[in-house]
C-alpha cells in the first residue's frame, strides 16, 4: 500500500472530494488545497489558494508523497471568450504555480500528477486513439488539453519528481451532481435515447477503477508521461443510453437529433461538443503494464453505481453515508498464467 503524505489542488470539486476521503480512509495525511473548503472532509486540512500564485500552501509540498492537480474551471459552459478565457487560464495558470512551488522546495514531492482530458485525441469514428499512435485534434478544447499538458511538462522541477499526466475520460461514481446522475434522470424521464447520430464513442471509467490506476501510477516507480484513465471498452453514445434505460427499467428512450441539442445546449449554457465529439480513447499503457480493470464493460459498472446507496437526492431518498468513503483497494498487476 502507498504511504505518505498527499496534497490534493482542486480538492472541493467532485473529484477532489472522492480523493480526499479515499486517502484519508487509508490513514495518509491530506493537505486539501482549493479557493473554498465548502464540501471537502473535515479530517482534511484545508489550504485556501486563488490558482494563480505560490502562497502558504506551498509549505504542504515539502516531502509529500504524492501531489494530485485536479484544478480547472468546469468545461461545462458556453464557450464564450470570457470562458474561453478562465478555462485556460485556469488549467495553464495553476499548474504553472504548481511546478514554481514544487521547484522550491527543499525535499521535493515524489510524484506529481495532473489532471489532463481524453479530449486532447480527434473526433476518432474509425479506430482507438491510444498513447503511443494516438493522433490530437482540433479545436477549443485540444487547444486547451495541449496548453494545459505543455504547462505540466515543462516544469522545471527537481529530476527526482515523477510526472504524470491523466489524460481522463468522463468519470462515473455514486455522487450528486455527476454526469451518472444527469444520463440516469434523462433515461428515467424516457428522454434517454441516442444523441445526435449515437455513433460517437464515450471514453469513461468507474470511480474504482479510477482510484486504482492513481493507486498503481504512483507504485510504479518507472511509469511517467501521459496515460489514459478510461476502461478498456468504449461504447457508443447509442450503446451508453441503451445501458441506462436498460438499468433503471425504461423501455423507452427519445432519441435526440443534433438541432435539438444545439437548442437544448444554448438553454442550458453548455456545449454540444460534450457529447457529440467521439472520444474513443483506449487505456494502452496501463493494460500493457498488467493494470487490471475492476469495471471494464460499461453494464455491471453502471448497475453496480446506480445499485448503491448515494447520498442525500442522487436517488431521490435520503440517505445516510459515513464521513469516510468506504476503501478501495486496487488490483496491481495480473500475473501471467
Amino acid at each position: 500500500m502507498n504511504t505518505g503524505n498527499v496534497v490534493i489542488f482542486g480538492a472541493n470539486g467532485f473529484l477532489g472530494r472522492y480523493l480526499t476521503r479515499h486517502y484519508l480512509d487509508q490513514g495518509r495525511e491530506v493537505a486539501a488545497v482549493a479557493r473554498h473548503g465548502e464540501g471537502i472532509d473535515r479530517r482534511a486540512m484545508f489550504l485556501p489558494w486563488d490558482g494563480r500564485t505560490p502562497g502558504p500552501w506551498s509549505l504542504a509540498l515539502e516531502g509529500a508523497a504524492l501531489v494530485v492537480n485536479l484544478a480547472g474551471r468546469s468545461v461545462d459552459c458556453r464557450y464564450d471568450e470570457s470562458n474561453r478565457r478562465e478555462i485556460l487560464a485556469s488549467r495553464v495558470d495553476s499548474t504553472r504555480a504548481i511546478g514554481e512551488a514544487i521547484a522550491a522546495c527543499k525535499v521535493p514531492p515524489r510524484v506529481w500528477m495532473n489532471s489532463s482530458t481524453a479530449t486532447w485525441y480527434r473526433d476518432a469514428r474509425d479506430r482507438p486513439q491510444d498513447e503511443w499512435s494516438g493522433e490530437p485534434g482540433e479545436g477549443f478544447s485540444v487547444e486547451v488539453a495541449r496548453a494545459w499538458e505543455e504547462s505540466f511538462f515543462s516544469a522545471k522541477v527537481p529530476g527526482a519528481v515523477r510526472k504524470v499526466a491523466l489524460r481522463t475520460g468522463m468519470v462515473l461514481a455514486d455522487e450528486p451532481g455527476t454526469v451518472l446522475e444527469v444520463l440516469r434522470r434523462l433515461a428515467k424521464s424516457g428522454l434517454g435515447g441516442r444523441m445526435g447520430p449515437g455513433r460517437q464513442r464515450v471514453a469513461w471509467i468507474h470511480m474504482e477503477d479510477f482510484i486504482g490506476a492513481m493507486e498503481h501510477l504512483e507504485q510504479d516507480m518507472l511509469a511517467d508521461g501521459v496515460f489514459n484513465l478510461t476502461a478498456p471498452r468504449v461504447p457508443t453514445n447509442a450503446e451508453l443510453m441503451r445501458t441506462l434505460r436498460e438499468t433503471v427499467a425504461m423501455p423507452v428512450g427519445l432519441p435526440a437529433a443534433r438541432w435539438m441539442l444545439e437548442i437544448g445546449a444554448c438553454l442550458m449554457r453548455t456545449e454540444t461538443e460534450l457529447v457529440l465529439k467521439s472520444r474513443w480513447v483506449v487505456p494502452a499503457r496501463l493494460e500493457a503494464e498488467g493494470f487490471g480493470f475492476r469495471w471494464p464493460e460499461l453494464g455491471p459498472a453502471v448497475a453496480d453505481l446506480l445499485e448503491r446507496p448515494g447520498v442525500e437526492g442522487f436517488f431521490g431518498r435520503p440517505v445516510k453515508r459515513s464521513v469516510g468513503h468506504r476503501a478501495w483497494v486496487s488490483p496491481r498487476r495480473v500475473e501471467p498464467a
